[in-house]
Parts: structure tokens; sequence; C-alpha cells
């Protein structure tokens, strides 16, 4: 199993990033995908979810209105879009994948990709 993010980097405030998680070695289509953030000396923290068939979704409150996440089933590819981006946002942004929407565990998770908001 292999979940790989990318697209993080460094960008102003009020840029935009897209990231993108390419997950492998298990059926993409059957698993919730989220995505999380943890900033220097903070413990881990939701960001946004969406359901197998892409139609259902859920914002941590911090991001909602400004984030977007989507997925493409045929690419085994979960995507993150920022928008509005705050110093605050700064973060590793990690994937991951569950099987059951209604659990809070997350089966698969990857090594994350870096996230720099400056001022």
């Amino acid at each position: 199993v292999q979940l790989q993010a990318s697209g993080g980097g460094l960008v102003q405030a009020g840029g935009s990033l897209r990231l993108s998680c390419a997950a492998s070695g298990f059926t993409f289509s059957n698993y919730v995908m989220g995505w999380f953030r943890q900033a220097p000396g903070k413990e881990r923290e939701f960001v946004a979810r969406i359901n197998q068939n892409g139609r259902l979704w859920r914002y941590a409150d911090s991001v909602k209105g400004r984030f977007t996440i989507s997925r493409d089933n045929a690419k085994n590819t979960v995507y993150l879009q920022m928008n509005s981006l705050k110093p605050e946002d700064t973060a590793l942004y990690y994937c991951a994948a569950s099987s059951n929407w209604f659990k809070n565990d997350y089966d698969y998770w990857g090594q994350g990709t870096q996230v720099t908001v400056s001022s």
C-alpha cells in the first residue's frame, strides 16, 4: 500500500495550492479518503474527507469555504484544492484511507507534503 502526497510548497498568504495523493496497493474506490495536517508543536488535525463515490464530503471549520476535496477513482487520486491560504494553514499535509465513512480510524497513511504560507 502506498499513498504518495505531492503539490506542497511555499506560497504567500491569499494564494492557492493543489495537493494530490496518488494511491496504490488497495482498491481505491472502496475507501473513504481524508486529508489531515500537522503543524510544528501541534497535534495532527482533520482537514477534509470524501466518500467512496465523491458525492459526500466533510470539512474542518477552519478550512470550510476555502478548501475543496475531490477524487478521481479512475486515476486512484484524491485532491485538495486550497484557496485563500493563511499562515495558520502552514503544516505537513497527509492523505489517508478509511474503509468506513462512519468510523474514525484510517487504515492507511501517506508520508505527507509540506505546505508553508508566508505572511
